[in-house]
């Protein structure tokens, strides 16, 4: 078992959202709270830290929604440490608002005021950090040039969808390419330096991680938003008409809880052109990947075996059909440009013979979530008991998409709860969540991972994202003072008795 390629030893791990640490800017960032975190972790004698994808968000905030699958998210950019390195001033940092609520991500508010003051440290920074910056994007060209040029074109049509640009540029005309080179230089600039100032901070986290003994779990979501320079940039790679518009678009079809299916609306990859230069655009993005995480978790991992394809336009997911993926093809070449990498696959949903083979073919851990394994309304769901479980998989309390376990009790099905009272031998002296914790961390599963609100025991009022409705996700934020010592010493206890400590 040892000599599998991307086998992750027996431990486990924290999913915690960057935006969810608490800060003073109305966000979490990569500052001091951010290595306050990953203290705790080592206190708790966890081995990972399991973070959302750090991409700049866009309209609904959603991490999963972003203008670039390479690029760091702004907002995550720590206004302390550009002050300690000269690029701020505290006067420009008094007064201004950054929302109401602390325990709430505003985004509106973030938006409105944040840009400006990373705007300063630029006019303060580029010229002084010109060699560095330079550097950096030499080293990240392959994503850096498409993107600034991308951003910056975006700012001059006022931040409006590539869609609706001007057609030469939209149809990336080399004229037109040129053109706005020239004229949105400086922009172009801002847009690269703000990344270098993400990449040194993450680089720096990263490294205080790693010296604590905490590696970082990543997503790679499988899909990009239509409105990205991942699209922009790469017409020929995905299922466009002449105008650059999608045939048509991603989504799962009705299942028993949702009648008309989910319609995500990300366009469709060209895999018989990408197969033509070896999946080149997926091993680039890989090699993205791999400079934030130690280890990368593919999600939608289903949709390389076959995916769901609705015609552009359709407002429900009903009128699809499943086209066959690339499966193993593009999961072989993955594998053999990373042979470093460690790989978690998100397989959940039906698990069809043909999914769980390329599973078993790729070698990948899957993911098991228990809430799934107590649903008596899906007999399907019963591989996600924990007598099931094979060691080479992940266990997961719940996912981000998932209510929290004190929300799950609450608005689940009594029937689900009964259900797993009885499996878990669930009882008031040891605490109906902690019941549930407890399996995870008994479970043979390599790797378990849970919820930071879990282990807070709060409700769903921060649950991080309901799946289909559009407002009000991505906006949970942890209190300063939760984190206590006598937490991490109970952590670290459950997670010493059943093994999976780090090797710090």
């Amino acid at each position: 078992m040892r000599s599998r390629v991307n086998y992750i030893e027996r431990s486990s791990g924290i999913l915690m959202p960057i935006s969810a640490l608490p800060s003073p800017y109305g966000i979490g960032t990569l500052g001091k709270e951010a290595r306050a975190f990953v203290d705790f972790l080592a206190d708790a004698r966890q081995s990972f830290w399991q973070v959302l994808p750090v991409g700049p968000t866009s309209y609904g905030d959603s991490p999963y929604q972003s203008p670039s699958t390479f690029a760091g998210n702004p907002y995550f950019i720590d206004l302390d440490t550009l002050k300690e390195d000269g690029l701020l001033e505290q006067s420009e940092l008094d007064g201004l608002s950054w929302g109401e609520n602390p325990e709430k991500v505003d985004y509106y508010t973030i938006y409105k005021n944040r840009f400006a003051l990373l705007y300063k440290a630029f006019e303060r920074g580029f010229n002084r950090e010109r060699k560095e910056v330079e550097e950096f994007f030499k080293e990240n060209a392959y994503w850096l040039d498409d993107y600034s040029l991308f951003m910056a074109v975006k700012m001059h049509f006022g931040m409006r969808s590539w869609l609706e640009w001007d057609e030469d540029i939209r149809l990336r005309k080399p004229d037109a390419v040129e053109r706005y080179r020239k004229e949105l230089e400086n922009d172009i600039n801002y847009v690269v330096y703000v990344q270098y100032l993400f990449f040194k901070q993450w680089s720096a986290l990263r490294s205080y991680a790693h010296e604590r003994k905490v590696g970082i779990i990543g997503d790679m979501p499988i899909y990009v938003a239509l409105d990205s320079v991942d699209v922009w940039g790469n017409l020929d790679c995905f299922k466009l008409d002449e105008k650059g518009f999608p045939t048509e678009v991603s989504g799962v079809p009705p299942d028993n809880f949702t009648e008309e299916g989910q319609l995500w609306g990300n366009p469709l990859y060209d895999y018989e052109a990408m197969e033509k230069d070896g999946y080149s655009w997926w091993i680039n993005r890989v090699k993205g990947a791999a400079k934030l995480f130690d280890v990368i978790r593919i999600d939608h991992f289903r949709g390389f075996e076959s995916y769901w394809a609705v015609p552009y336009g359709d407002t429900t997911a009903k009128n699809g059909r499943w086209i066959k993926g690339p499966e193993m093809k593009l999961v072989g070449k993955l594998k053999a440009a990373f042979p470093e990498i460690r790989f978690i696959a998100e397989d959940l949903g039906y698990p069809s013979k043909e999914v769980v083979q390329l599973l078993e073919d790729s070698q990948f851990p899957g993911m098991k979530v228990l809430q799934f394994g107590f649903d008596t309304r899906d007999e399907n769901n019963k591989n996600h008991l924990p007598h099931t479980y094979t060691e080479n998989s992940t266990c997961y309390a719940g996912t981000h998409d998932n209510d929290t376990l004190v929300g799950w009790m609450e608005n689940a099905n009594p029937d689900d709860i009964k259900r797993a009272a009885e499996y878990l031998g669930l009882n008031d002296r040891e605490g109906r969540v902690r019941g549930v914790l407890r399996a995870g961390m008994a479970s043979v599963s390599n790797l378990f991972v849970a919820q930071m609100q879990d282990w807070l025991e709060l409700g769903t009022e921060a649950r991080m994202n309901t799946p289909g409705n559009p407002t009000g996700n991505w906006q949970w934020r942890m209190k300063k003072e939760a984190l206590t010592s006598a937490l991490s010493a109970e952590i670290a206890r459950m997670t010493m008795r059943y093994n999976r400590q780090n090797k710090a």
